[in-house]
């Protein structure tokens, strides 16, 4: 449970300097709650939003007769619609992204949990539901879920490569996927077809350590995963950079080419960068979702 708090807790420093995020609705029919937070439009939520004249056919039950008082003109005291949108996450939590070439940097996974869990802080608060993918963790609003959230996201997957899951996505909700991105492709793929196929938008961000984006490596190396259970030795490691480099590149085609296919947006972030800067762009990114 600590760890879970710790968790929340660099996760709402990372979420304190923005403005809760709304998520845009692509379809808002089924997705109307009335609650605390949501967008000022005139419903039949129970918070306050202006005072308008009142106008022909217009209930004389809506009249506000104290503010009506204060002069010749009768107004109606508006109140305003909660509609909250359903947010799906899913974080690698595979062997690969437990890794950092450099004691000064965070864990890929570490950067990915803060992330999500950040950005998700940011969209509880502005009445969204989040939650994770699968049936483990069904999206739902209020703080409780952020600590669920939290609790979740740091149990480890023991595969070297955790495919994404795709199960129980709700109609036109929105989806944020974190991972390197490095595993099996077919996994993603279908995932995001299956995603697309109910309408599902959302981003991909892709979280790598920058060495796996510069390959600085020379002489005698041994490579090996997390898990310990791919190894390969080289003695000059250098000759294999170009190759390393155009595979790279080939995946981070396919990425933006899958994500193109099924409106989705990719970004990328070096766990040697500013988390907040990421934040921000996830925070725009997924306000232009639509």
């Amino acid at each position: 449970m600590s760890q879970a708090i710790e968790l929340r807790h660099r996760a709402e420093i990372e979420a304190g300097s923005l403005p809760p995020l709304l998520v845009q609705a692509e379809q808002l029919a089924g997705s109307v709650l009335l609650g605390e937070h949501g967008r000022r439009r005139a419903g039949m939520g129970d918070d306050f939003w202006q005072y308008r004249p009142a106008q022909p056919g217009d209930s004389r039950n809506l009249i506000d007769h104290r503010r009506s008082a204060r002069g010749d003109q009768q107004f109606i005291r508006e109140r305003e619609w909660q509609i909250a949108q359903t947010v799906h996450v899913w974080v690698d939590q595979g062997g690969s992204m437990r890794f950092a070439s450099t004691p000064d940097l965070p864990l890929k996974i570490d950067r990915a949990r803060k992330l999500a869990l950040a950005a998700s802080i940011l969209m509880v608060r502005g009445g969204e539901r989040v939650g994770l993918t699968g049936t483990t963790l069904p999206p739902r609003s209020g703080n409780m879920q952020i600590l669920r959230m939290a609790e979740a996201l740091c149990i480890e997957d023991e595969a070297d490569y955790a495919p994404p899951e795709h199960h129980a996505m709700i109609p036109h909700a929105r989806g944020l996927f974190i991972s390197d991105f490095l595993g099996p492709f077919e996994e993603l793929q279908l995932a995001l077809s299956k995603a697309a196929d109910r309408g599902l938008r959302g981003i991909l961000l892709q979280v790598l350590d920058p060495s796996e984006e510069g390959f600085p490596f020379s002489g005698r190396t041994l490579f090996e995963s997390v898990s310990g259970g791919l190894r390969h030795e080289t003695l000059k490691a250098s000759a294999l950079r170009d190759r390393y480099l155009d595979r790279l590149a080939e995946r981070r085609d396919a990425l933006e080419n899958l994500c193109r296919a099924t409106g989705w947006r990719m970004g990328l972030h070096h766990t040697g960068d500013s988390a907040q800067a990421a934040l921000l762009w996830l925070y725009h990114a997924l306000e232009r979702t639509e």
